[in-house]
């Protein structure tokens, strides 16, 4: 049984994903990983199944809450939401004004992230490294598509969802990202600034969908194939620094819901060509500084995790 201080560290590791996941590159399934709740995390939405359902309807609260494994569910999806509320503000101003230094941090976290997810692969062989740079191959496709038009029809909306969410518990695919491709990151921001109700509850639908279905992929491929699907998931993360490097050149701006425009497409230079071609500073030194305090984060949270997880329940 979980003591009040081991909620107390779910609920920041559920404001860390929240922050992570707000973020177009970043992913929440990431920190779910290096802080080891990932396993419990798919097993835990796998559990609502027809027998959850049973159990529900025949007003068995107790035991539905038991078979659903409640508690953790309430107190993460808590942390994400505050994160998502308090902090998407923060997070997009910073990208703004200081993208540099943020997505620096962030460099290094998916790095040491990567290195740590790798560890847990068993069978080193061809077949985990072969599956390793697909992973890789996959995740920087992804990053190099460039956003579509799509139409903005209640079964699309529904769809988004479901591929947003699925990509948002994979660690190195970002599920904003993802709706950014689909077009549709801007128009489900304006909904929920709008209260558009009936936009955002069939985003949420197409969400319950594609989270109830695909955590039991992935639960599944972790039981049975688990050092291919590791590498696969560590392959995401690699690919995924190509979103997250620091130093971009913008090709394009779009207009955000507040009406002000904001970097849309865009792509890498090294620190001494982005001076070159935009006569700005490329911070190289704070750049460094704040990758390794991403290196150096990851580490602390790691350590922390497993401290509690050693401990005695």
């Amino acid at each position: 049984m979980r003591s009040f201080k081991d909620y107390f560290l779910l609920l920041l590791k559920g404001i860390a994903m929240g922050s992570a996941d707000v973020i177009p590159g970043v992913s929440g399934g990431t920190v779910a990983f290096i802080t080891g709740i990932y396993n419990e995390l798919l097993k835990s939405i796998k559990s609502i199944d027809i027998e959850a359902l049973k159990l529900l309807t025949s007003f068995k609260i107790r035991e539905f809450w038991s078979h659903i494994n409640g508690n953790f569910l309430v107190t993460l999806v808590a942390g994400i939401a505050i994160s998502v509320i308090s902090l998407a503000k923060l997070m997009g101003y910073l990208l703004l004004k200081h993208p540099i230094l943020v997505w620096s941090f962030f460099f290094g976290l998916i790095i040491i992230s990567a290195m740590i997810v790798a560890r847990d692969i068993e069978a080193r062989n061809w077949k985990s490294f072969i599956a390793g740079l697909m992973g890789i191959a996959f995740a920087y496709f992804i990053t190099e598509v460039s956003p579509a038009e799509t139409p903005e029809t209640w079964w699309f909306v529904l769809i988004s969802g479901a591929l947003a969410i699925c990509a948002m518990i994979l660690p190195g695919i970002s599920g904003a990202f993802i709706l950014l491709i689909l077009g549709k990151y801007k128009f489900i921001l304006a909904a929920l600034e709008s209260y558009d109700v009936v936009t955002i509850l069939i985003f949420i639908v197409g969400c319950l969908i594609g989270i109830l279905s695909f955590s039991r992929l992935i639960s599944w491929c972790l039981d049975n194939f688990k050092s291919i699907t590791v590498a696969v998931l560590a392959g995401f993360m690699i690919g995924s620094l190509n979103k997250v490097w620091p130093w971009k050149i913008v090709d394009s701006y779009r207009l955000n819901s507040h009406g002000e425009q904001v970097p849309y497409l865009d792509h890498n230079v090294l620190p001494h060509q982005y001076l070159a071609e935009t006569g700005n500073n490329p911070h190289l030194v704070e750049a460094l500084l704040l990758a390794s305090c991403g290196i150096l984060f990851v580490i602390l949270i790691e350590k922390i995790a497993n401290r509690f997880n050693q401990q005695p329940k």
